[in-house]
């Protein structure tokens, strides 16, 4: 059997594990907004027609922070259709997706979601068939206490106070040929230098988020990312990241093991920034705003496709990539995100694409309820209880085979320690087709009791959840594990995600929790 050990030591620290890590993309696309965040008239829906279903699976996922309104969407979308009167609002043809917008649900709509939702809000300017002046006008609208044209506007449409909102992106992967309005490396940095001036200068308490590259599979992205930077480095804060991962020709190891390259994503990126600021002589460091990342079947969706249909039937809300997932997707899933808590050293948000129906974790019908999709359970936990600091840890495990990757550790683990309540998480993918098992080191913990073991995996891994069956696949209790002389055992079954919390005895002991 595959034995997995770690030395925890609490002193060893990575980073604190940021809040923003648990954001999520809510895109006009396809069913994300129209008919699943707000469906008026559905059942589950309030007056204003935001489903109370959803939302409360929302908040029951643990999201913090919502990236909106997009998502290639926002190349073409004139943010000032989406505001004031709804019966006033124009409908649109969307390009991104080829679909019709018809702004019944727009930037208030958003806003009034997000504090229904107790998520913060990352905008997104549309840096494809508008200017820096859009911008510009966006911010004063969101921003601005009153007194001028766009924040008078505001105030016009009901909205008395300024949404505050401090996270912005100039656009999205505007080095993409599927982009609107794609832009060189020159003609991105250069705008962006000049956006961010600009819109710091209505709100110097922002930040700014630059685009990197957006595919990994484009030629010489790093390249491009440095040449965005040579021209903006000073003037903006973060620069984001996109990644979505399939299994490969069956390859499960590899599959399970996309956080690896989740983690070279970063630090090729990091890198890249690095390098750029020490040759411009910059105290600064960027941080990377992971702000789309997820399992997707992209194989089974031909972008080219929809591009070139001739007798393409327009429609609002059409059905697009609301992929089922699996048990083995949530396992993959799962890896992902601890990748990215790993790195909370220069991970400062991230963003799980998309909320709703759209390679989603909840999926919502116009006939039920909304229920949760095998991938939301690892995200709810991980959301609940990756709290404190990322423990630097350095797991001694023997590899396994990936026909995509060569040998990969055979098990991967994450951990984290809240100080204030003196809690260790554990989270582990046992990537092989053994069970394994798992020794953890105490020594330089109190004594130390389990409070929860739960785990995803081990056999069925192509079950999932549907409206018929919401609860298939839900993280199972486990009692495979032992404690004692200041060492955790645990038994990973084969294939498998697993979450182990830890408490102090005393505190549990207080509590009464002990187990």
């Amino acid at each position: 059997m595959t034995v997995c050990g770690v030395v925890i030591e609490p002193s060893f620290t990575i980073a604190s594990v940021p809040r923003h890590m648990f954001g999520t993309l809510v895109e006009h696309m396809g069913r994300c907004i129209y008919g699943g965040i707000y469906e008026p008239g559905h059942a589950k829906s309030d007056a204003a027609g935001y489903r109370q279903d959803v939302l409360e699976l929302t908040r029951e996922l643990g999201v913090t922070m919502a990236r909106y309104p997009g998502g290639n969407f926002v190349a073409s979308f004139d943010w000032e259709d989406s505001v004031g009167p709804v019966a006033e609002r124009p409908s649109r043809l969307e390009l991104a997706w080829r679909q019709i917008e018809p702004n019944t649900f727009g930037l208030n709509e958003f806003m009034a979601w997000a504090r229904l939702a107790n998520v913060e809000p990352m905008m997104v300017t549309n840096f494809g068939t508008r200017d820096i002046a859009d911008a510009c006008n966006l911010i004063e609208y969101t921003n601005f206490p009153g007194g001028t044209k766009y924040s008078d506007l505001r105030i016009s449409h009901g909205v008395r106070e300024p949404y505050d909102i401090k996270l912005w992106c100039l656009g999205n992967e505007q080095d993409g040929p599927w982009q609107i309005a794609q832009k060189s490396a020159v003609q991105y940095g250069l705008e962006a230098a000049e956006a961010a001036k600009a819109m710091k200068r209505i709100d110097p308490t922002i930040e700014i988020i630059s685009c990197a590259s957006a595919w990994r599979f484009l030629p010489s992205p790093n390249t491009w990312q440095a040449t965005v930077l040579e021209h903006c480095y000073e003037y903006v804060d973060h620069v984001s990241l996109h990644g979505y991962f399939e299994p490969i020709d069956g390859d499960r190891a590899g599959y399970l093991a996309s956080g690896l390259v989740v983690e070279d994503i970063i630090d090729a990126a990091v890198a890249t920034s690095d390098h750029i600021g020490a040759k411009q002589g910059s105290k600064k460091k960027l941080g990377v705003a992971f702000d789309e990342w997820n399992i997707w079947y992209e194989s089974r969706f031909d972008l080219d496709e929809l591009y070139a249909r001739r007798n393409h039937t327009w429609e609002i809300a059409p059905r697009l990539i609301e992929d089922a997932y699996t048990t083995e997707d949530a396992i993959a899933f799962a890896g992902l995100l601890m990748s990215l808590i790993r790195r909370s050293d220069r991970v400062a948000s991230a963003c799980m694409s998309e909320l709703v129906n759209v390679i989603a974790p909840i999926r919502a019908e116009s006939g039920s309820e909304a229920w949760r999709q095998t991938t939301f359970h690892p995200f709810a936990l991980m959301a609940r209880h990756a709290r404190g600091e990322v423990l630097r840890i350095e797991p001694k495990v023997e590899k396994v085979h990936s026909a995509t990757y060569g040998g990969v550790p055979a098990v991967d683990v994450l951990a984290t320690h809240d100080q204030e309540s003196g809690g260790l998480a554990l989270f582990a993918v046992n990537r092989g087709d053994e069970a394994a098992t798992l020794e953890v080191e105490l020594r330089a913990l109190p004594r130390m009791a389990v409070v929860e073991h739960v785990e995803l995996g081990g056999d069925r891994l192509d079950l999932i959840n549907t409206e018929a069956a919401p609860d298939r696949v839900t993280p199972r209790p486990s009692a495979g594990h032992e404690i004692g002389q200041g060492q955790l055992r645990a038994q990973l079954p084969p294939a498998s995600w697993t979450m182990i919390r830890l408490l102090p005895e005393q505190r549990q002991a207080d509590a009464g929790t002990v187990r």
